[in-house]
């Protein structure tokens, strides 16, 4: 892609002036017709004059909120009459996220080229994902992208919502933990050493848990960086293992069976089930490359295997309720409700009110383990930490007990 200098005329006679790219003069000079104006000269920038753009490795990601803003504003464009070409040009321009405006740049020059919306948007898999392409695909198809893209700005801001809930639920406790870990390092490596000496010099048996706790004090000072190390290794290994078909198997379904928390996984999986074929079989996309593609965000592999389990039901001519009631992660009252809404033919609102439903679940869940998970989460750390303060000053305490 070159870059243009032009000075050219709107159609009101104003006087404009600027850069724009484009692959040669008359691509460039038919982006400013597109937006009604007329150059008057045009060169191409080279060298000091031509922007500078941020290498790839630290051109900043694109995120959540910057694909919702995009849907959202192109559906809203798309909705008001505008040209799909002239939505992409502006958004190329006014996308705040700077990775995302090249890529919206190169896609509209496909689609300029005589590409589909949806082909062009393949170009870049790890900003558009399957569920975003086969949407656009099937509105593009049945003349409806308007209808399309609303449909997915609502998906992904209820996706957001509900990755922004579970974050904000680990955000507190995973901070006091990190705030725990460190206090309790510091005490044993250089508060504990502090009391070795003064009790070498007592002369009688120290108390078992100032014993244990010397103990440990002198293994992490020995230890430190091996510790450390072999936490690295552990982590290291845990997520290869994961990264195992196997290996996820095991880590995700350990993660459903845990109190509490696996309850709120399970929820958050089937709120993201539910509303994601909803969209999909609202928006037109055929059932088995709807839940092939839900599968493949389910974001766990039980959910996932359950999922691919009920696309082999349907080409077998089974129904979808019956191998989710089997699966045992999604609960009766899904299934029931699924099965409901395949008999009326009414599977798509259905799933919708399956989904705005898990959604309140998700809420409540989330404040219900924010709230068990704050008092214990600081009992520990008070038990931890006015442990080792107790068992350091026992033994004078003893001493003192002694002397009186």
């Amino acid at each position: 892609m070159a870059v243009f200098k032009y000075e050219g005329r709107t159609a009101n006679g104003e006087t404009r002036n600027g850069t724009i790219e484009a692959k040669d003069q008359a691509a460039a000079r038919a982006r400013l017709r597109e937006q009604r104006i007329t150059a008057q000269t045009l060169t191409e920038s080279k060298g000091l004059n031509a922007p500078f753009k941020m290498p790839a490795i630290f051109a900043p990601s694109i995120t959540t909120r910057d694909l919702v803003i995009f849907t959202r504003q192109f559906a809203t464009m798309i909705d008001s009459g505008l040209p799909l070409v002239q939505c992409l040009d502006i958004q190329s321009t006014q996308a705040e996220n700077p990775t995302l405006r090249d890529q919206l740049k190169v896609i509209k020059d496909k689609v300029e080229s005589g590409s589909t919306f949806a082909e062009a948007l393949k170009t870049y898999p790890n900003t558009f994902d399957d569920l975003f392409v086969n949407l656009v695909a099937a509105g593009e198809v049945g003349g409806m992208l308007d209808t399309i893209m609303n449909r997915l700005a609502q998906y992904l801001e209820k996706s957001q919502k509900l990755i922004r809930q579970i974050k904000g639920a680990m955000t507190y406790p995973t901070i006091v933990i990190i705030v725990m870990i460190i206090v309790t390092a510091v005490l044993l490596l250089k508060v504990v050493p502090t009391f070795e000496g003064m009790f070498a010099d007592f002369g009688a048996a120290l108390p078992a848990p100032t014993v244990i706790v010397l103990g440990l004090s002198k293994w992490l000072q020995a230890n430190f960086f091996y510790a450390v190390a072999g936490i690295v290794v552990v982590v290291w290994a845990v997520r290869r293992w994961y990264a195992t078909p196997s290996g996820r198997v095991i880590i995700d379904r350990f993660l459903l069976a845990l109190p509490v928390f696996g309850d709120l996984l399970k929820k958050v999986a089937v709120a993201r089930f539910c509303r994601t074929l909803s969209t999909m079989l609202s928006s037109g996309v055929p059932i088995i490359e709807a839940l092939g593609i839900c599968g493949r965000t389910a974001g766990n592999k039980v959910v996932e295997n359950a999922i691919s389990a009920v696309t082999i039901s349907i080409s077998e001519g089974r129904t979808i309720a019956e191998p989710l009631a089997e699966s045992k992660v999604f609960p009766q009252m899904v299934c029931q409700m699924i099965s409901v809404g395949e008999a009326t033919g009414a599977l798509d609102t259905m799933l919708g009110k399956i989904a705005d439903f898990y959604d309140e679940e998700v809420d409540v869940a989330v404040e219900s383990l924010t709230a068990m998970m704050e008092p214990l989460i600081m009992a520990m750390m008070g038990l931890i930490v006015g442990g080792l303060v107790i068992a350091m000053y026992m033994p004078i305490f003893e001493m003192a007990s002694h002397i009186n």
